[in-house]
């Protein structure tokens, strides 16, 4: 099979195509036959310099695809059944590759309204703004969430996310994306560059930082008593706990994990017409590096996608 690997941590251009023996599943699994997978910045960290594993690792933590075999055990899914999730996290998936073996139970069968490359860009994203938003903060009907980086990966999904269970909601993103944050189901978008939004917006019962740095610090500002920061964005953000709490507020930085019950919650969703995730880019699986020099630019609206398919 055809799969992308490094042989040195640096920037984009290390990313080159190989061929690999095709993996075989084991008990418990299935074996993937990729038809797409995304871009995350996780990916940009390990490619660099290993991220948390400090190592090389094969890049790639979203898929959708075909089931092509079953290991023993496997009662899930069947060959031929078509699948999207996030095999094996926190562990490296490696599915920028045709082929890919995660544990059945990390998969759920991909949603018929969707396509591979749109169901390939929701798992990461979507299960870390479902998890943020139900497990963590609890949202409920009425509440009023505030998404940071409303039209990048993850914000446009917890947008999509939270008004579907009820919420509203307000993003920050600049001025040119806008309309398309609004178009999301946004009910108010910030301009970071123009305003200050911890200036500009109260009584907020959640706000999703998926950025660090002082949005922690200013989005408590805008947090009603008892309200709660979610943290995306590092571990240093746990700091954020002794302050909030000095204010009547709350902060919780977190990771997404592996979580069926989630994917099947986000299937559901997208079923419903509730979410959709909004392709950037769609590149080829050989033209990794170039989706990386894309993504590490900033300036992506939704996600980019890598295909197997011609």
């Amino acid at each position: 099979m055809k799969a992308i690997t490094q042989d040195m941590f640096g920037g984009p251009e290390v990313l080159h195509v190989v061929d690999k023996d095709q993996p075989t599943a084991g008990f418990a699994q299935v074996l993937v036959h990729v038809r797409a997978t995304s871009v995350n910045p996780t990916d940009f960290w390990h490619r660099a310099s290993g991220g948390l594993q400090g190592r090389i690792v094969p890049l790639g933590w979203d898929v959708s695809g075909v089931v092509a075999a079953i290991g023993p055990g496997v009662t899930l899914f069947a060959p031929g059944d078509e699948v999207f999730g996030m095999p094996r996290q926190p562990e490296p998936a490696g599915t920028y590759a045709e082929f890919v073996v995660s544990p059945a139970r990390h998969l759920a069968r991909k949603p018929a309204a969707l396509s591979h490359e749109e169901a390939a860009a929701l798992p990461l994203v979507a299960l870390t703004a479902w998890q943020a938003l139900v497990d963590v903060a609890e949202v409920q009907p009425g509440q009023r969430v505030l998404v940071h980086a409303a039209a990048g990966g993850v914000g446009h999904v917890a947008v999509q996310i939270a008004k579907a269970l009820g919420a509203e909601v307000i993003g920050t993103a600049s001025a040119p994306k806008h309309a398309f944050v609004r178009a999301l189901g946004a009910d108010r978008v910030v301009d970071y560059r123009a305003e200050d939004f911890a200036d500009v917006v109260a009584d907020v019962d959640v706000a999703i930082d998926p950025i660090g740095g002082d949005y922690g610090p200013r989005s408590l500002r805008t947090l009603r008593p008892g309200g709660i920061v979610v943290s995306l964005a590092s571990p240093a953000e746990t700091a954020l706990t002794p302050i909030a709490a000095a204010q009547g507020r709350r902060a919780r930085f977190m990771v997404v994990e592996a979580d069926r019950a989630g994917m099947l919650a986000i299937a559901d969703l997208a079923e419903r017409g509730l979410l959709r995730p909004h392709l950037d880019t769609v590149l080829p699986l050989n033209e990794a590096a170039k989706a990386h020099e894309l993504g590490e630019r900033g300036t992506t609206t939704g996600k980019i996608v890598l295909t197997t398919e011609p």
